[in-house]
């Protein structure tokens, strides 16, 4: 049975296509004239006597939702037999309630399947964020995971309109998150099910009788100046597909459009094809087109542009610092800090502002490679440098008591033996990382169904944070250590500024994982270059800034006597 509607003479054709291909018997197929208001009487008691004549078991109803259906005929009806409800009839809770003998021994099939995950991936990658121009979604956003959209008048009428609460939400809000989207009521025993009634009702039910079915065009509007309605068949144009009926000694035919990511670029097609995992239909569904290739373009994106530039600003700060250093080294302040480990940390900044360059451009195999390594190994040696420097001034302290035994320690030898240390375990994880599963060029064509993502996949997602975790660690034991010793009478102030560099490091790239995480894409990419950018630029500001300022805005703080007062204090 089904509805008097396009959509329920459609489902209709396509359900006895399906039923004869499977020499299946089916009685008749009825569609029914009731609307919700107006319905012939006559027409519905005929359709009355012909189904209580028949002898079927199993009525399988089509197309658009009526509930006069069964306020008037069908709830006489339905007691006897197995119904089988489409989604849009089994989401009427209060129907089914309100007739529980009908609907005893019914089986609903539900719309979220396993089978069309091309529709799960659809909905999983909407998102306002990736579509801001799509005003739906922001409605969606509102009405189903109950979000503020920052405009108080629209956000009053909404929660009076359909008696909600809205939120401020977080951004990481999905459509699976809410219940009408998600796809875990999917049952796979469904399946089953109706695969063993097909075969019993073909062994158990045998029949002859095909009733009349009416022939229609999926779009009557679209097609009456091409195909005369007085036929009984039609042309399916390029973009749609043929799907065969039965009538009393003739055949026709309607036209439905392709499937989501399929084409049809002939006349009366029965099959759509699908696109290769690198193409994508066009607008018509017509012919396969490329699909549109992302990645951080060094020309193409803006947010390159910006990259860039603040890279380049960056290294050349950097430079004017080291040069500084360079100029004043015999200077108490360079020499207070230890100039060998400034020199060493400079470089390892300023080499990590260029390696922002490897991120960016389109990915291959070789850039893949150096981008993480090369990232690990500077930012291991700048965090080795300020752990070092850390480390010297507690000895320093120490060594200023008389008959100290940590005298024997300061000089060159220890700063270059720890830095050299810590830096060859960071060299370790990174050469076994490259030994046992190298990153690679890689390209995702799932994660959007109209673009192909070409990205470095890490490889060893272990050898990754590996790399990351040593840095932290390192960073960790750094900021422990120049905390509890801020409090020491110091020259200038040297554990204070380690301290706050380190918390500024830390800080940024905890935020980091996360974000990294929830990104895809160029995105994903664009996170850990903010990340690099804003950490190097913590240790160049908070351990550099006040010694140039004193070199060159201060020199007279920048002497022996003033040192030596210091050292008094």
């Amino acid at each position: 049975m089904s509805s008097p509607d396009e959509t329920g003479q459609r489902a209709s054709l396509q359900l006895l296509r399906i039923l004869s291909h499977l020499k299946i018997c089916v009685a008749f197929i009825f569609t029914s004239c009731i609307h919700l208001s107006m319905f012939d009487k006559r027409d519905l008691e005929s359709s009355y006597r012909t189904i209580e004549k028949s002898s079927v078991k199993v009525i399988i109803l089509c197309g658009t939702y009526h509930d006069v259906i069964f306020e008037t005929l069908m709830r006489r009806l339905f007691r006897d037999v197995t119904l089988i409800l489409p989604p849009n009839w089994a989401s009427h809770i209060a129907l089914i309630e309100k007739y529980p003998d009908s609907f005893n021994c019914s089986l609903s099939l539900n719309l979220w399947s396993e089978a069309n995950k091309h529709f799960k991936n659809f909905v999983d990658g909407f998102h306002p964020m990736i579509r801001p121009k799509d005003k739906l979604l922001k409605e969606l956003w509102m009405t189903t995971l109950f979000c503020l959209s920052g405009n108080k008048e629209k956000d009053t009428l909404y929660e009076n309109l359909y008696r909600i609460s809205l939120h401020n939400c977080t951004g990481q809000e999905h459509l699976p998150d809410s219940g009408d989207y998600s796809s875990d009521r999917t049952s796979d025993p469904v399946y089953d099910a109706v695969q063993s009634m097909v075969y019993a009702l073909n062994i158990l039910h045998s029949c002859q009788n095909y009733s009349y079915i009416k022939c229609h065009a999926d779009d009557e509007e679209k097609y009456k100046q091409k195909v005369p309605k007085s036929q009984c068949s039609e042309s399916c144009f390029p973009g749609y597909r043929k799907v065969p009926g039965f009538a009393i000694h003739s055949c026709c035919h309607s036209c439905v459009p392709c499937a989501y990511g399929e084409i049809s670029n002939t006349t009366d097609r029965e099959n759509c094809m699908s696109c290769p995992d690198h193409e994508w239909p066009n607008e018509n569904r017509t012919r396969c087109i490329p699909k549109q290739v992302e990645f951080l373009s060094f020309t193409d994106d803006k947010i390159s542009f910006v990259f860039i530039t603040f890279s380049l600003l960056c290294f050349g700060k950097t430079l004017l610092v080291l040069v500084i250093f360079i100029l004043y080294q015999d200077t108490p302040v360079v020499k207070a800090n230890n100039k060998s480990l400034s020199f060493v940390l400079l470089v390892s900044i300023m080499l990590g502002f260029l390696c922002v360059f490897l991120f960016l451009g389109r990915p291959v195999d070789v850039t893949c490679l150096l981008r993480q390594i090369s990232f690990g190994i500077l930012f291991t040696i700048a965090i080795s440098s300020v752990l070092t420097k850390t480390i010297m001034v507690c000895i320093a302290f120490k060594a200023t008591k008389p008959n100290s035994v940590w005298r024997k320690w300061i000089g060159v030898k220890l700063p270059t033996c720890i830095v050299l240390a810590c830096s060859n375990v960071q060299v370790i994880i990174c050469v076994s990382w490259l030994s046992i599963s190298p990153p690679f060029q890689e390209l995702d064509t799932h994660s959007y169904q109209e673009k192909i993502i070409i990205q470095c996949n890490e490889g060893s997602v272990i050898g990754f944070y590996s790399v990351l975790g040593y840095m932290g660690i390192l960073a960790t034991v750094s900021f422990i250590i120049a905390f509890f010793a801020r409090t020491l009478p110091d020259s200038f102030n040297e554990a204070k500024y380690i301290t706050f560099s380190m918390l500024v490091f830390c800080s940024v790239w905890i935020a980091m994982i996360p974000a990294y995480l929830s990104t895809k894409g160029k995105y994903t990419v664009a996170v850990e270059i903010f990340a690099i950018l804003i950490s190097n630029n913590g240790l160049l500001y908070c351990i550099f800034l006040t010694k140039c300022f004193i070199i060159l805005c201060r020199p007279e703080l920048n002497t022996k006597v003033y040192l030596h007062s210091k050292r008094n204090i």
